[in-house]
Parts: C-alpha cells; sequence; structure tokens
C-alpha cells in the first residue's frame, strides 16, 4: 500500500487528530464500536483517537489506499492505520472528511487484527 505523504492531506489528518479528546473529531461506524467493546475490552474511542494521533506524531505509517469498492467510492481515499493496542497490532481503517477543510474530521469504518 502507498505510504500517505501528501502534506495538505497530512496537516488534515493532524487537525482532526490533535483533537482527539473533543467529541466528534474522531468518529466510528456502530460495527467499530461493537468490535472495539468485545475485543478491546476497557478500550474507548478517545482512547484508540490518542493512540492515532501519537501514531501520526510520530511519523509512523498511514497508508493512502484507492477506494475501488463501489459501495465505498464516495471518497477516492481510504487510510489505513496498523497500531498496538492493548498488546495487538490492530489495522483501522478511516476515512477524512474534509467537507469543511477548516474543520476535518476521521470517521472509523472498520477495525479488527492486523
Amino acid at each position: 500500500m502507498p505510504r500517505l505523504t501528501d502534506a495538505a492531506i497530512l496537516a488534515l489528518f493532524h487537525s482532526a487528530l490533535s483533537n482527539w479528546n473533543v467529541t466528534d473529531y474522531v468518529t466510528e461506524k456502530d460495527v467499530v464500536m461493537e468490535w472495539r467493546a468485545k475485543n478491546l475490552p476497557g478500550v474507548n474511542l478517545k482512547a484508540v483517537a490518542k493512540l492515532m494521533f501519537d501514531h501520526l506524531q510520530a511519523g509512523d505509517e498511514i497508508d493512502q489506499t484507492p477506494e475501488t469498492r463501489p459501495e465505498w467510492n464516495d471518497r477516492p481515499f481510504h487510510y489505513d492505520f496498523r497500531i498496538v493496542i492493548g498488546g495487538r497490532r490492530i489495522y483501522i481503517e478511516t476515512v477524512l472528511v474534509d467537507d469543511d477543510p477548516t474543520d476535518p474530521f476521521v470517521h472509523i469504518v472498520s477495525m479488527h487484527d492486523a
């Protein structure tokens, strides 16, 4: 997968994830919330958002993947994080919602063991 290197997109991620502790800057689908609650007990969305922010701050890899699935192609890309949570390597698929580029947010659409 190609690594995200676009400075403008990285800045949008930084804008959204730097607000990891503020409601609605990182959101998740219900299926993600259910998976997280079952598989990562005690880990809430804000903890995941903070880990994603730390991952970004450390310069760790985020994949930028062209979206080819017809049912999800309302955005040209999705962005993949692979981070360790509770000793487990977790894959987190996100979309960057930048309809208002001055106030972007990150929506987690899938989460599972990597």
